[in-house]
């Protein structure tokens, strides 16, 4: 979480706002102008030299750009004799000099600032007569990288980017993934690549399709550096929201990656980068949000690309696109003889069992699990992410499983693993300590049925390992004949049906068998018991796929004998007729 005086600190910008804002509006000031200040405090060490390098370059008749890259030590430069601090001197021309300081950046931050509007938010300000307080009062904000680090400062971000959401009644979801959630897919993203943990000079590429304010590239990357300080993690994104997407550019342009590599747009109507294979891969789509907008450019994918596409699969259904941006994540996988690809991906517990075989929910499963892509799927606790408290679940998705896990896909019940927060934040009011992160991560890389106990001489299971095809079936059509009055059984008298008895579509019914069974054993044993004049439509049958996770965790408990609970309720009924007989004395 970031630092709370300092995000206080910023935030009480918004008493200057006040009145001429609107609170939902408040993000639109304070957001780049931390971002500017942020960007002066790094530069502030370097800029006297970038100065006389720019000069000098220039006399020379010299293109000065990357001279003044490799003066500033960033990625990033400013031209300008001006910083904040300066800006302060000239209250009458503060507008205009605002202007020049911002036009001075090189092209890459200036495309930050385009994309919070900036230019309108000075105008709007100067009008206000807002515009030197507001510049004072960020002046006076110490960002430097000494004091506030790169981790400080993207938590800062994010917790701004949370308290805008919830006054503008957005999904703060869509911006924000708990910091410990963030860090548990990290550790089960690296803990079986050894090369990357280990091995000098590794390089590693690391995208997030629904990259928010960079938070998840941030963190992975920080773990990557204390496990092997020797490492590298190139970083790609991409982000729909303006002001997220600004911000994590800025972050990502702070930490040294280079932000040809972010890219603003949709992930599902416009893949930013298109035909890139990734290493690693970390996304938390927003939950349950109907793609109808861009229903017409995904069906269009589908229909014409099939399997060439993204959604070869399927399509869910239009209500929930969270299985869209997992079918996203499987085409950008690394093939798995360059060397292959993991990701992990958050999901409510719909894409796990919603709509029946046949269905576009099912085909994806289908194809998931028939591929052997799915490692393991980790339940959360509830009440852990900011805008819902609904169960979420951890998707680990490769290709490139160890032998242990092949055909395999191993279910965890972290549901237990969490701690109340000191102070709840909208739905959030549980959190990992690093203690469950590191339970959770031991039960994966163990990889073995595990159980715990929850009572004197009981035990519940909390890790289980499955085959692949245990979550498969088959759904057979059973169907029964058609009667006359005289209940006799109705023949066809056409086609292929000629002599057969005409089934009753009132009596149809259907049968879900699973896969490692035989049908007509099933059939035999179930229901022919019951009606012995059906059959199985073969042409009907259909294959899916269905992941219940609560009902391979759930443990029976035999209901109290009836004598000890007639004794409780007796107990109680006294009680009461002596709380009653007190107030009638």
């Amino acid at each position: 979480m970031a630092d709370p005086n300092l995000s206080s600190f910023i935030w009480s910008v918004a008493d200057l706002l006040r009145g001429d804002y609107k609170q939902s509006e408040y993000g639109k000031v304070i957001l780049p102008f931390t971002v500017l200040r942020r960007l002066d405090c790094v530069l502030e060490a370097t800029k006297p030299a970038v100065l006389a390098e720019k000069e000098k370059r220039e006399m020379a008749g010299l293109n000065p750009e990357p001279f003044l890259l490799k003066t500033s030590r960033q990625l990033f430069y400013n031209t300008s004799p001006l910083d904040l601090k300066k800006l302060m001197g000239d209250q009458d021309h503060i507008g205009e000099n605002l202007r020049a300081y911002l036009q001075a950046f090189s092209p890459a931050v200036r495309d930050i600032f385009e994309s919070f509007e900036f230019h309108t938010q000075i105008d709007k300000l100067a009008k206000s007569g807002l515009l030197y307080l507001v510049t004072e009062k960020f002046a006076n904000i110490d960002l430097h990288p000494a004091a506030v680090s790169n981790a400080r400062m993207g938590a800062v971000f994010e917790e701004l980017i949370r308290k805008f959401a919830e006054l503008s009644n957005e999904t703060a979801g869509e911006h924000f993934t708990p910091r410990e959630v963030i860090r548990l897919m990290v550790n089960l993203l690296f803990i079986e690549d050894d090369q990357a943990l280990t091995k000098p000079g590794v390089v590693r590429s690391l995208y997030d399709p629904t990259a928010g304010t960079g938070g998840m590239l941030s963190v992975a990357g920080e773990h990557l550096s204390s496990l092997n300080p020797d490492a590298r993690l190139v970083m790609y994104g991409q982000e729909l929201n303006p002001e997220s997407y600004a911000i994590c550019k800025a972050d990502m342009l702070i930490k040294g990656q280079d932000i040809a590599n972010i890219v603003f747009g949709n992930t599902l109507s416009a893949d930013g980068l298109l035909g890139k294979h990734f290493d690693y891969m970390l996304s938390n789509p927003p939950f349950g949000v109907e793609w109808k907008k861009i229903e017409s450019v995904i069906r269009k994918e589908f229909e014409q690309m099939g399997f060439n596409g993204r959604f070869g699969p399927g399509l869910p259904r239009v209500s929930d696109g969270s299985l869209l941006f997992l079918l996203h994540l499987v085409s950008k996988m690394r093939p798995a003889v360059d060397g292959g690809s993991r990701f992990g991906i958050v999901l409510n517990g719909s894409p796990l069992f919603t709509g029946g075989a046949g269905s576009g929910e099912s085909e994806i499963r289908r194809y998931m699990l028939e591929n052997d892509l799915v490692e393991a799927i980790i339940g959360l606790p509830t009440d852990m992410f900011y805008n819902t408290g609904i169960s979420t679940y951890v998707w680990i998705v490769s290709n490139r499983k160890p032998e242990a896990r092949k055909g395999k896909l191993q279910l965890i019940d972290a549901s237990s693993f969490w701690q109340k927060m000191r102070k709840s934040l909208g739905s959030k009011r549980k959190e990992l300590s690093p203690e469950h992160i590191d339970d959770i991560t031991r039960l994966f890389g163990d990889h073995a049925d595990v159980s715990r106990k929850v009572g004197a001489g009981e035990t519940a299971p909390i890790s289980r390992i499955f085959r692949n095809d245990d979550f498969g079936y088959r759904t057979i059509t059973v169907e029964r004949p058609e009667r006359d009055a005289a209940g006799k059984i109705v023949l066809g008298t056409k086609g292929k049906g000629k002599g057969k008895p005409v089934p009753d579509a009132a009596l149809r019914d259907t049968e879900n068998v699973p896969l490692a069974e035989d049908v007509d054993s099933y059939f035999k044993r179930e229901v022919l018991p019951h009606a012995p004049d059906a059959w199985i439509d073969h042409d009907k049958t259909k294959i899916g796929y269905e992941i219940p996770f609560n009902r391979h965790f759930y443990v029976f408990k035999p209901p109290r004998p009836l004598a000890e609970i007639d004794a409780e309720l007796k107990g109680v009924t006294d009680r009461i007729l002596s709380m009653i007989g007190g107030l009638t004395k």
